[in-house]
């Protein structure tokens, strides 16, 4: 636990710095989690341990709910501190940055955790945390859509090779949206409960206590600082779906029924610090064979899993801009042996 545990308070301790006295601290929470994560996954040679199936790791939980509970404290201190007037345009766009890239790639893969467990409190929180993002809606997409139909055409979160990047994430975000919502509306009605317990109100009623509250610390200039937060977030969270699940397809089986799901319908990362930053999303194959072990107990075997060429924020880089994707991910796909 001190690799997850280091790695992310370590950031939330420069956010902190950057957002109180500015300066060259904002450049060091930057270069944290961009240049500083990408070059120790690339010139320290090192893997996480693989942890003994059924060890058990409270500490992980509680640093999962703890990072859960941060999240809204930075959410509040970024609004309130990149909406100042006093501070300068380069000041305020590298928090912006330092920020946005945090509740992309450390709040969104706790939130992730947080919905995968078993207990209610901390799926209540980690779907809070995606509502606070404008994007609750994943919190079901994800459980109800993505881990079913993972790997084929009927998964929003699942994109064919050739798919650039933005038509994608226009195309995953409104078909999350709208069929989570239909299989959230079943299940309410096959539950016989009332429609203000459907958690779209919930997560409705978050964001637009997001939206008050930022006007509120920081009027109209923190509504849209708030909102742009949300929105860049919004893009790591597709950005993630995309990358780990480019051109990858399940087989439909004579039955209709597709195959199951297999080590081999993911893309994975073995780089040790990008993987302790994001509480080990990079193994992800290991994910969805096992969607709830817990994050310190996911397995990476490199010789039986897709591996992705760099890591798994620097391939959300590349794929921001397609052509350059398509020529990556076209070799990485054509090294994969059949089945």
């Amino acid at each position: 636990m001190i690799y997850f545990s280091l790695a992310t308070l370590a950031h939330v301790f420069l956010l902190a710095l950057a957002a109180i006295f500015g300066g060259g601290f904002i450049a060091f929470a930057l270069l944290y989690i961009t240049l500083f994560t990408a070059a120790l996954d690339r010139f320290v040679p090192h893997v996480l341990p693989q942890l003994p199936e059924g060890a058990e790791f409270p500490t992980g939980a509680r640093l999962s709910v703890l990072m859960g509970l941060i999240h809204f404290g930075l959410l509040g201190l970024a609004v309130a501190t990149i909406s100042q007037e006093a501070q300068t345009a380069l000041g305020q766009l590298g928090l912006f940055f330092a920020f946005a890239l945090f509740f992309g790639q450390v709040s969104h893969p706790n939130a992730h955790e947080l919905i995968h467990r078993s207990a209610r409190g901390p799926r209540r929180l980690g779907r809070a945390v995606y509502a606070s993002l404008l994007m609750g809606h994943h919190a079901s997409a994800h459980v109800l859509l993505h881990h079913v139909y993972v790997a084929s055409r009927d998964d929003p979160s699942s994109a064919p090779k050739g798919t650039g990047f933005y038509r994608f994430f226009l195309m995953a975000w409104a078909r999350g949206f709208f069929e989570g919502y239909r299989r959230e509306s079943a299940r309410l009605k096959q539950a016989a409960k009332p429609p203000y317990a459907h958690p779209y109100l919930t997560d409705a009623l978050i964001g637009l206590g997001m939206i008050v509250s930022s006007a509120l610390l920081a009027g109209l200039a923190g509504v849209i600082t708030y909102i742009a937060l949300a929105l860049y977030a919004q893009i790591q969270i597709v950005l993630a779906d995309y990358v780990q699940h480019y051109g990858l397809r399940r087989k439909r089986l004579n039955d209709g029924k597709l195959e199951p799901v297999s080590s081999a319908h993911s893309w994975n990362s073995p780089h040790w610090f990008s993987a302790a930053l994001m509480f080990n999303a990079p193994r992800h194959s290991d994910h969805h064979m096992h969607p709830q072990r817990p994050y310190p107990l996911l397995q990476l075997t490199p010789s039986k899993m897709p591996m992705l060429p760099h890591s798994l924020p620097v391939m959300a880089v590349i794929a921001l801009y397609p052509p350059l994707y398509r020529k990556v991910m076209a070799r990485a796909l054509a090294r994969l042996q059949p089945g």
